[in-house]
């Protein structure tokens, strides 16, 4: 019995460690931080495209989380980004930096590709602007008409993926998705706390370096 005594003890110092190291003091250092300067609030539109985003499941196959170039300095030569800090997802409740990257990193979409055009087409049908992609297609987020009517957004498909006679409109879903797509932009330069200003390099002398030691 003084075994077991000892061994359910043991289990929960263990986890009151584990919580305070992974929860709370986490939670003390960043309750301080406040939004990037830069970052803007989403709007209601992106907001609603972001409910799309969770519902459409985005979040299962793409992250938000560009790695630093220490850890690899593959997500920066790709285009991705600097590495995010806890304020650039100041916004963001829960926040949707994913787990796998079965697509690209969209942290930046919203730079990388700003068209709204390419963005609506892209979720109608990936295979019409990346040949061989396994991205699914969103086609329910479209509406196929005989023509265009007042108020509506017309996708303007590349030539051949247009239905024969018809035309291709998105619906307010794809609209607001799209929206929050444009609003993924972290570009903006972080300004580093007062005592690590000395230590701050850019991402070009970051990748400079790592060249260098790679050499």
């Amino acid at each position: 019995m003084e075994n077991e005594h000892k061994l359910l003890g043991g289990a929960m110092v263990t986890l009151a460690l584990a919580t305070a190291a992974l929860v709370v003091i986490p939670y003390i250092q960043l309750s301080e931080i406040g939004p990037a300067e830069g970052l803007e609030p989403y709007t209601s539109m992106e907001l609603r495209g972001r409910e799309q985003y969770i519902a459409n499941g985005c979040v299962y196959c793409h992250t938000q989380q560009p790695r630093a170039i220490a850890q690899t300095p593959s997500d920066f030569e790709r285009g991705w980004g600097r590495a995010p800090v806890a304020a650039d997802y100041y916004y963001d409740t829960p926040q949707l930096m994913g787990t796998m990257r079965t697509g690209p990193d969209l942290l930046n979409i919203g730079a990388r590709q700003p068209s709204a055009d390419w963005q609506l087409g892209h979720l109608y049908q990936p295979r019409a602007y990346a040949p061989g992609s396994i991205m699914p297609a969103y086609p329910y987020l479209f509406e196929v008409k005989d023509e265009v009517q007042e108020g509506d957004r017309e996708v303007p498909l590349p030539s051949g993926w247009v239905p024969e006679g018809k035309v291709v409109v998105a619906k307010p879903e794809a609209l607001d998705l799209v929206a929050y797509l444009l609003a993924l932009d972290r570009t903006y330069p972080i300004t580093p706390p007062p005592d690590m200003a000395e230590q701050a390099s850019t991402p070009e002398d970051e990748a400079s370096e790592a060249v260098e030691t790679a050499e």
